[in-house]
C-alpha cells in the first residue's frame, strides 16, 4: 500500500505534518505501508533533521510550490498544478498511491480530487464527509461541498455514508437521517421534502426520518445527511461548542485550591472525557465518490490529528471503502433503470 502525503499544505506546514507522520511510522497500522511525501526536499530534510525524525523510509517528491488557503480552487488546474497538493492529486490518479492526505485548501482539494481523481461511476456529486463524536461517533455528509444540492446528490451522500460507517466502524445497518428543522415528514424546504421522499423509497438505506440538530448530539443517527452550507454551519458550530466546553471545564479546575483539589480527583475520567469528544480522534473529513481514497485534514492539524488522518486513509484502502461505495452505487442504478422501465411499460399498457 502507498499513502501519498502533501507535506506543505496547512497552517503548520510542514513541522506538524512531519511530525505526524513520524507518530504514524511508529503505529503498526503503517507494517507494509509506503509513505510518499510530496514537498520541498529541503525543508523536509531540514525539518527532520530538527526534530530528529527518521524519515529513511519514506519516499519524497519534490516540489517547492505551495498552493494556499487563499488561492483560487481551480489554481490546482492551472498556474498551481505542480503544487505539492497538484502532484499529489496527480499521482494519485495515475495509480502512484493508493490514498491521498491533505491539510489544504479545501475548495482546491475537492474540485481537483473531482477533476483529476475523478468520480466512481454512479455517483453524481462527491461529498464531504466528516465524523463527530458525540454520543457515539457519526458522519455528517455533506460538510460543506455542496451549497446546492440536488435531492439525488443527497441520496448519495446517504450511500455514501452509510457504506462508510458499515466498513470502517461495523454497524450493520447505520441509521441515515435528513438532518431538518424538524422531525415531521412535510418539513424544511423543497430541497428537504424531495429528499426525504426519495430517502424513504430507497432500499439500500437503513433511513429512519428527520433529525434535528439537538438529536445529533444524542446519538439519533449513524449519519446525517445534509446539504453543504447547513452542514458546514453545524460543523463548525458543533467544533465551536466542544472548544467552549473544553475552556469552561478548565476554568472550574482553576478556580483556586477546591477546583485544583476537584481535578486531581477526576483526572483520569477527563482525559476520556477529552478523548471521546477530541474530533481529532477520528482524523480527518473523507471526499466520498472518488476513485480513490481522499483524506482532508484540518487546515490547523497538530501532529496528534495529522497522525489519525493518515490513520483513517489507511483504514479505508485496507476495508476497500471505494470499491464498497463503487458496487453500493452500481446495483442502486442498476435498480433505479429496472424500476423506470417497469414504470414506463406500465404507463404504455395504460394507455
Amino acid at each position: 500500500m502507498k499513502i501519498i502525503i502533501d507535506v506543505m499544505s496547512g497552517d503548520n506546514a510542514p513541522v506538524e505534518n512531519l511530525l505526524g507522520v513520524d507518530k504514524a511510522l511508529k503505529q503498526s497500522y503503517s507494517d507494509g505501508v509506503t509513505y510518499i511525501l510530496i514537498g520541498d526536499e529541503k525543508a523536509i530534510s531540514k525539518t527532520a533533521a530538527e526534530h530528529k525524525l527518521d524519515l529513511s523510509g519514506c519516499e519524497i517528491k519534490h516540489t517547492d510550490l505551495v498552493l494556499t488557503m487563499d488561492d483560487d480552487p481551480m489554481a490546482v488546474m492551472k498556474d498551481k498544478k505542480n503544487s505539492s497538493l497538484g502532484l499529489g492529486l496527480q499521482m494519485l490518479a495515475a495509480g502512484e498511491g493508493d490514498a491521498l492526505v491533505s491539510c489544504g485548501n479545501t475548495g482546491a482539494l475537492f474540485t481537483g480530487a473531482t477533476l483529476i481523481v475523478k468520480r466512481v461511476k454512479g455517483i453524481q456529486r462527491a461529498g464531504i464527509g466528516a465524523i463527530l463524536p458525540l454520543t457515539a461517533p457519526f458522519m455528517l455528509i455533506d460538510s460543506g461541498a455542496s451549497v446546492k444540492p440536488n435531492e439525488d446528490y443527497m441520496v448519495g451522500f446517504a450511500m455514501m455514508g452509510s457504506a462508510y460507517m458499515k466498513a470502517i466502524y461495523g454497524i450493520d445497518s447505520p441509521r441515515v437521517a435528513l438532518l431538518n428543522n424538524g422531525s415531521e415528514e412535510h418539513k424544511g424546504t423543497e430541497l428537504q421534502q424531495n429528499t426525504y421522499a426519495k430517502l424513504k423509497e430507497n432500499k439500500r438505506i437503513n433511513f429512519v426520518g428527520n433529525v434535528e440538530g439537538n438529536g445529533l448530539a444524542l446519538g439519533a443517527c449513524d449519519v446525517a445527511v445534509s446539504d453543504g452550507f447547513t452542514g458546514n454551519v453545524t460543523l463548525k458550530t458543533i467544533e465551536g461548542m466542544g472548544k467552549l466546553m473544553s475552556k469552561e471545564l478548565k476554568g472550574i479546575f482553576k478556580g483556586g485550591l477546591g477546583g485544583m483539589l476537584a481535578y486531581l480527583l477526576v483526572r483520569g475520567k477527563l482525559k476520556k472525557f477529552r478523548k471521546k469528544f477530541d474530533v481529532s480522534e477520528h482524523g480527518g473529513a473523507l471526499i466520498l465518490g472518488l476513485s480513490k481514497t481522499v483524506v482532508k485534514a484540518h487546515g490547523s492539524s497538530d501532529a496528534k490529528a495529522f497522525a489519525n488522518a493518515i490513520r483513517q486513509a489507511v483504514s479505508c484502502v485496507n476495508k476497500n471503502v471505494v470499491d464498497i461505495i463503487a458496487a453500493d452505487a452500481a446495483k442502486y442504478a442498476e435498480e433505479k433503470l429496472e424500476a423506470e422501465k417497469k414504470a414506463a411499460e406500465s404507463e404504455t399498457r395504460a394507455e
